[in-house]
Parts: structure tokens; C-alpha cells; sequence
């Protein structure tokens, strides 16, 4: 069993109760919502970006996992072909834009129609997944206003090796005021040896199973740059 397998596993158990944020570093500037933001409808092949789920669309353990769908991600979600290379499922209706990066690919973001809902995906210049949250915890990274810490994990289990970590924030650059913002970032070791991040956030107000749901479905479908990761879902 693959790293990518193993982890989809444990995120997609993950979906039953758990979280994740985003930050990125070594990064020129942050989106803004530029004018480079469009649609990804209809732009896919296979299947990519987020409306807001409803609770019966909420993916569950066994319907992120890649046992209970080989090639066909949860309803409400395509699979998307990046144009910088990598493969992930995102909701259906969402637009992309991407910011420059000092390192490695564009960051990549998907935004739901109102803004509200964002999955950003980069690549990350750290050693490992933990190197990345030491320096991004540090004093010496700036942190959005209102940053409070909920929760970092471990998620190394010999074969998949990543951390994840679950913070709120009062404002986040470049997007609308949604009173608190509740964040998931995962940073992972990919199938091609190279370390991303899948950051998924969203208004606290509507409960926090909706990012998870998001950022547990784009793992599961990630597939990095000039990686052959099978037909369809990504998966070897």
C-alpha cells in the first residue's frame, strides 16, 4: 500500500471528527482574489472547485476512502487536472486562481462561488512536514490577526508521513469578512517524494465538518507533478 493510500485512509477516518489549517511560506505576496481567478466548471478532465456542501454531501470515512469509490470522487466533487501538473477532487462550481512562489510550484487556490470556502495547495521548502510548522509557529512567521492554535498532529505512521494543523483566525488576507475563520493545514510527503500542503478554511460559524470534508477528499484525490498515481481518483 502506497503513502497516498495510507493517508487518504487515515484522513478519511479523519472526516468522522477532526481538523487541519493554512499558512504558507516563502510565498510572493498572498492571493488577493486577483483577476486571475476563473472557472474551473466544465474545464476538467475526469473531474475540480467548492460550493458549499450540505450535510447528507458531508464525504464519511468510507465514502473518502478509496475503497469505498476507486475511481469516482464523493457527490458534489470532480477531479481536477492542474495546470501545474498535480491532480486533486475539489466541489463542483469553484474558481482557481494562483499566486507566484519562491519555491516549487504556483499556490494554487479553489474559492467557492461567495468566497467563503478556499482550498489552497503549494509546495513547501522545509525538510519535512514538522520543519515547516516549527518555522511557521515560530516568532519569526507572521500570522494572520486573531491566530489561535486548536490543534497540531502527528500523522507519521511509517509509510505516510505529514502533520496537520488546526487553527481560527479573525481575517485572512484577500478574502471577506466571515467573522472567525476556522483553518486546516496538511503538510505531507507526496508519492513523488516532494512536501505540499492542503489547506482548506471556511467561516466557524457553520460548523467545522465542511472544511474537513473538503480537505479530506482533495488528499485522498492528490496526485503530485509527473507522478503516475493510476486511472481516474488518482490511486495507484
Amino acid at each position: 500500500m502506497n503513502r497516498r493510500l495510507v493517508w487518504s485512509v487515515v484522513v478519511g477516518a479523519a472526516a468522522v471528527g477532526v481538523a487541519v489549517s493554512l499558512v504558507l511560506t516563502l510565498v510572493v505576496g498572498k492571493d488577493d482574489g486577483g483577476s486571475d481567478d476563473k472557472s474551473v466548471a466544465g474545464s476538467s478532465v475526469g473531474s475540480p472547485t467548492p460550493s458549499e456542501l450540505s450535510a447528507s454531501q458531508t464525504p464519511s470515512a468510507e465514502s473518502v476512502s478509496p475503497s469505498a469509490s476507486a475511481f469516482t470522487p464523493p457527490a458534489g466533487y470532480e477531479t481536477y487536472d492542474d495546470a501545474e501538473g498535480f491532480r486533486i477532487a475539489i466541489p463542483e462550481g469553484w474558481t482557481r486562481s494562483t499566486v507566484d512562489s519562491q519555491f516549487g510550484i504556483a499556490v494554487v487556490n479553489y474559492r467557492s462561488a461567495d468566497r467563503t470556502h478556499r482550498l489552497q495547495v503549494y509546495q513547501v521548502s522545509e525538510d519535512s512536514p514538522a520543519a515547516s510548522f516549527e518555522l511557521y509557529l515560530s516568532d519569526r512567521t507572521g500570522k494572520p490577526a486573531g491566530f489561535r492554535k486548536l490543534d497540531l498532529q502527528t500523522l507519521d505512521d511509517g509509510q505516510f508521513t505529514g502533520s496537520r494543523l488546526e487553527y481560527l483566525a479573525d481575517t485572512i488576507k484577500g478574502d471577506p469578512d466571515v467573522g472567525t475563520w476556522h483553518v486546516y493545514d496538511e503538510r505531507f510527503v507526496a508519492a513523488d517524494g516532494n512536501i505540499y500542503a492542503i489547506a482548506s478554511y471556511g467561516p466557524d460559524s457553520d460548523g467545522r465538518a465542511d472544511e474537513l470534508a473538503h480537505l479530506a477528499t482533495a488528499l485522498t484525490w492528490f496526485c503530485p507533478p509527473y507522478t503516475s498515481c493510476g486511472t481516474d481518483a488518482g490511486l495507484d
